[in-house]
């Protein structure tokens, strides 16, 4: 795994290489403008004018430190500087400075025709305000230029911290950034003005440091952990998954999930769900163990209540939830779950829903963020794993919905009391909280938005959990593959004609990859 880092975790990490450690800052400035350099010259050449658009942060430094060295090296490399040059860092009046006495041309008003590429370094990871005035106008001009743009560290106007445009952003083609990938490159709309993202190393120490990576992703198949597999074990070596899904007429959630699970290399994969459901699970999964109830409104016979416990007890991982209604079965069964499951726990869909509602009954009027989580950890077994997307987080939670509108990233801070919940908050980047750590997924597309979907990323992560007691990583290996299992499906039938077969269908595909 990868570290992604916000603004104050790298102005940390920039801080104390400074201070404790003793590299100057205008040493990381020099290797910074440095790998700024390398990524330009392989977008033009030196017929190509450059045009640096600074300003007087350290942003800004980098940027004029780049153009000096271009310019050194036979590139016709200009500057244009916005904003209050009093406002300058000492870094900056210093790079400032040498770039005159080396003779790079500075432009007031500059003409974009003329230029073959521009350089993006008025703002860094440091900006929390929206562009405007001047800045919210070179910004638009860049846009509009149609030129080849090269970002230093993340593009003006893009938060660092969750990605979010403040006001207007510059549109990058590639970034290049240090250190480490900030959040903000990885979180929508961010990562679409980012263009390609490029890591540069420039000597930032991060020994005795490592409180300050809560925040991870997973960026290729290779750094994927999957559960061991043994030649000599047996079906009941990578164990039993019990899927309660489905209800009456929806039998596709029991189906995806159990499938997912099952493709996932769990041992054995039992599917509870309504009787209604039974003739056609068993001709769609027959490799599945099919136990089923009746659904009455008005009562629970015996036997079901008996079928059910029985259900229970056998398993070594449940998954509870997918299209499994919110009738008064499906009430009595995320009860009888949440009081004898002894077993690691997955929550999707209806089970969420019943869920808050039990949170609501059982917390006061008006409760509040924190009551309504710690009414969630008494009820939940240690390290349950909860999959809401963004209403069902909301009914949860209590976090009002505007707040969750644009970054699901500042929940976190609402998910990190000490219940040991792991949330995988479902959006366009999913992301799995669990204390006060964050893995961002990066895989994933348009094509997943599908009826579905959620289902087989429910069976992935019980499916790896039955094998691997390590709920984080199922939750955080399920949501990557997944994701990876969407973006193969989408180049064999494009994102528009996908539907959730098509990501079951690639799961054993991409597992290969992961070898």
């Amino acid at each position: 795994m990868k570290y992604a880092l916000g603004a104050g975790q790298m102005k940390e990490i920039d801080r104390y290489t400074i201070e404790t450690i003793g590299i100057p800052s205008c040493v990381l400035m020099e290797k910074a403008a440095m790998a700024v350099v390398r990524h330009v010259k392989k977008l033009c050449g030196k017929n190509d004018r450059i045009l640096a658009v600074c300003g007087y942060g350290n942003n800004g430094g980098d940027g004029i430190a780049a153009a000096r060295i271009l310019c050194m090296e036979g590139y016709t490399a200009e500057l244009c500087l916005i904003g209050e040059k009093t406002n300058a860092t000492k870094e900056t009046k210093q790079q400032l400075k040498i770039a005159k006495r080396v003779g790079v041309k500075i432009v007031k008003k500059p003409h974009f025709d003329r230029y073959g590429l521009v350089l993006d370094a008025m703002f860094g990871i440091g900006l929390t305000r929206p562009l405007a005035g001047e800045f919210y106008a070179m910004a638009d001009a860049i846009n509009a230029s149609g030129k080849p743009v090269v970002a230093v560290d993340i593009p003006s106007g893009i938060s660092a911290d969750n990605g979010k445009v403040l006001g207007i952003a510059v549109k990058a083609d590639v970034t290049v950034t240090f250190g480490f990938r900030k959040v903000g490159c990885l979180l929508y709309p961010g990562t679409e003005y980012c263009g390609r993202v490029e890591v540069e190393d420039i000597g930032f120490f991060t020994g005795g440091l490592s409180e300050h990576m809560t925040r991870f992703y997973v960026e290729e198949p290779s750094q994927v952990m999957l559960p061991i597999r043994r030649p000599d074990s047996h079906k009941g070596t990578y164990g039993k998954a019990l899927v309660i899904a489905g209800s009456k007429d929806m039998s596709g959630a029991a189906y995806f999930a159990a499938t997912a699970a099952y493709r996932m290399g769990a041992g054995l994969v039992r599917i509870l769900t309504a009787a209604e459901n039974r003739e056609i699970l068993q001709r769609q999964i027959p490799e599945a163990i099919l136990t089923t109830y009746n659904t009455l409104e008005d009562r629970i016979s015996e036997e079901d209540v008996q079928n059910i416990r029985e259900a229970v007890d056998w398993a070594s991982v449940i998954l509870i939830g997918p299209g499994l209604s919110q009738s008064v079965m499906s009430a009595h069964l995320v009860n009888y779950v949440l009081a004898e499951c002894k077993v690691p726990l997955v929550m999707d869909a209806d089970a969420l829903n019943i869920l808050a509602k039990l949170v609501t009954e059982r917390v006061s009027e008006g409760a509040g963020v924190q009551e309504r989580m710690d009414c969630l950890a008494a009820m939940l077994p240690k390290k349950t794993i909860v999959t809401p997307h963004k209403m069902e987080l909301s009914r949860l939670t209590g976090i009002p919905m505007a707040d969750l509108v644009g970054s699901l990233i500042d929940s976190s801070a609402a998910c990190t009391y000490n219940n040991e919940i792991i949330f995988v908050k479902k959006d366009v980047r999913t992301i799995v909280s669990f204390g006060r750590t964050d893995y961002i997924n990066v895989t994933g597309n348009d094509g997943m938005a599908t009826a579905g979907s959620g289902d087989v990323l429910a069976g992935m992560i019980a499916g790896y959990l039955a094998q691997d007691n390590d709920a984080v990583m199922a939750a955080v290996m399920g949501c990557y593959l997944h994701g990876m299992a969407g973006d193969v499906a989408a180049k064999v039938k494009g994102a528009r004609a996908m539907i959730a077969s098509d990501i079951l269908e690639e799961i054993p595909a991409v597992l290969a990859l992961c070898k």
